[in-house]
């Protein structure tokens, strides 16, 4: 009796010590790997380029896929990925999409970025605040597409500041680095670029000051030194394009849409103002 109590211990024992969880099997739920973060801190010092395959990503076959950015109004772009997963960022409600978006992302700064009734037929809604009084912190993977945020702070009521209520929306498709800068209230810090990395497709609100003036996210486009660059928010781009000089190339679409891939990224910085802005 006493040696089946002991045995029947032991075997006890051996299986809380079997399947308890230990550092190795959290270590392999970690994060995703941002590759625009990984290729910015390999070349920190990288200017306006066409990327190639093997400078960019491990996919063979990523750098001739496209995707499809159309502006749908305001700051409302559809991405549309190689893999069919379609994502609308500061989605409102407002510019109706073929069908239901695959993910739509949302900041708070005004009622014209977010909703709180999206479609229920949405399967992923990212809030770009946060909504348990922690800073939002997605990183997530969809299909083809793997999405994160790097979040700054907004204009308040009295001239204050709300800590991280916007978020700086990151796609990462087909080897592309895509940039959404949201409702954008300041420049940003060393933090920030660090975090963001490596932008080919920067989409940047345009307006004059209500999200910052012209001059101020002058240099944000700038220093973050994207390769394709399109305006949003409202129709100022007269006075945002000024800001630039020769060595950034200035073009007005004549369809809302563009198709880009990595191998097809331009040699020089281009500002490309689409159909509708």
């Amino acid at each position: 009796m006493l040696l089946r109590y002991l045995a029947y211990t032991l075997t006890v024992i051996w299986l809380i010590h079997a399947l308890w969880p230990t550092p190795a099997h959290a270590q392999q739920a970690k994060a995703h790997v941002s590759q625009c973060q990984a290729i910015a801190a390999a070349t920190p010092a990288a200017t306006f380029a066409s990327f190639s395959a093997a400078d960019a990503t491990p996919v063979a076959s990523a750098d001739t896929s496209e995707v499809t950015i159309t502006f749908l109004g305001h700051s409302t772009f559809l991405i549309e990925t190689p893999g069919g997963v379609s994502i609308a960022t500061d989605y409102n409600g407002w510019f109706r999409t073929p069908s239901p978006p695959t993910v739509v992302t949302m900041n708070r700064a005004h009622s014209s970025h977010y909703t709180l009734a999206p479609d229920p037929a949405i399967a992923h809604v990212l809030h770009g605040w946060g909504d348990n009084g922690e800073p939002a912190d997605h990183d997530l993977v969809v299909g083809d597409a793997y999405i994160r945020n790097v979040t700054t702070d907004i204009r308040s009521g009295f001239e204050g500041m709300e800590r991280d209520g916007n978020s700086i929306f990151i796609f990462e498709i087909a080897g592309l680095c895509i940039g959404h800068l949201g409702h954008l209230h300041h420049e940003l810090d060393e933090s920030h670029y660090r975090q963001i990395g490596r932008l080919d497709v920067l989409m940047v609100p345009v307006d004059g000051g209500l999200t910052m003036g012209a001059e101020s996210m002058s240099r944000v486009v700038s220093r973050l030194r994207s390769a394709l660059i399109l305006p949003m928010h409202r129709p100022m781009t007269n006075d945002f394009l000024a800001m630039f000089g020769d060595d950034f190339d200035k073009r007005f679409a004549t369809e809302p849409s563009v198709k880009v891939s990595l191998r097809s990224l331009p040699s020089r910085p281009l500002i490309y103002v689409l159909q509708g802005v």
